[in-house]
């Protein structure tokens, strides 16, 4: 055996030694387990879980947000029929609903074909593996990230902003990209850069940099603001969550103050808190 030959089959071993250090390619999960499914990583391994028991709340226990709900269910709407429709980023006050009108939209439309894959921010590297997983598929997906913001130079933040609109492969008509983020531009913005002519850290041209900043969130064609509730409108999604509970209709208006002492204690009012303290009072009435 020459040199070269006994070099090749060195290299063939080592090589063969090396792939089981490699990521294993990720197998298409069971279709039928769920209508909502999890990205998971686990070491070298990386695929899609099924999620035996999805949260199920419904489009109209969400209260005083009937126009946001408007929006983003004629896009899915348009989605589901195979017409043309957009990324969605929901923006705005916490717990104002946000992720539950995402997750209402799966107790909505899941019969429809609608499917729901829940990807961690960390793990929005891997969009184009889940997208490859998907494509093809006679369902609808709708990949959702949850509390959406990335620092600077974080690697998840190339990788959607190429998949949502920079890539030379087109993204599959049964994909579309839901997210939700507390920041409206999705990464941190400083006085510094409203001013054009000031130079931070020897940038050149400071506004390119802003407009680099802003290009991920202008990728997603459909934006939803929430913003804080008002106490009317926080004391009706209060009375909406105690009737759901079994609270009794004659003790409900009895729950008003207590309702408005719990909003200040936690310095906000909002659907979230509002659901907080309905079970909590109506938790007072169960057996």
């Amino acid at each position: 055996m020459t040199d070269l030959n006994q070099f090749l089959a060195r290299a063939e071993r080592l090589l063969e030694r090396l792939e089981h250090f490699l990521p294993a390619r990720p197998a298409a999960p069971d279709w039928t387990a769920s209508t909502a499914f999890r990205w998971r990583r686990r070491g070298n391994a990386a695929g899609l879980q099924a999620i035996p028991h999805p949260h199920s709340i419904r489009l109209a226990d969400l209260q005083d947000i009937d126009d946001k709900k408007a929006r983003i269910v004629a896009n899915t709407r348009q989605f589901l029929n195979g017409k043309r429709a957009n990324n969605v980023l929901l923006t705005g006050a916490r717990g104002t609903g946000k992720s539950s009108l995402v997750k209402a939209l799966l107790t909505e439309f899941a019969a429809e074909g609608l499917r729901l894959i829940e990807v961690d921010k960390d793990d929005l590297i891997d969009l184009p593996d889940i997208v490859e997983l998907v494509e093809g598929r006679p369902e609808r997906f709708i990949l959702f990230t949850d509390d959406l913001s990335f620092e600077d130079g974080e690697p998840a933040y190339k990788a959607l902003k190429s998949v949502l609109d920079g890539s030379v492969a087109a993204v599959p008509d049964n994909v579309l990209i839901y997210a939700t983020s507390n920041r409206r531009h999705l990464m941190p913005e400083y006085f510094s850069e409203n001013a054009a002519t000031k130079h931070k850290d020897g940038e050149v041209h400071p506004a390119e940099a802003v407009e680099e900043k802003i290009s991920l969130s202008e990728r997603f064609g459909l934006w939803i603001s929430f913003y804080p509730f008002s106490q009317d409108e926080y004391l009706a999604v209060v009375r909406h969550w105690l009737g759901e509970f079994g609270v009794p209709a004659e003790a409900i208006p009895d729950a008003r103050g207590e309702a408005l002492q719990w909003a200040l204690l936690r310095g906000s009012r909002s659907g979230r808190v509002a659901w907080q303290f309905a079970r909590d009072y109506a938790g007072r009435f169960e057996q």
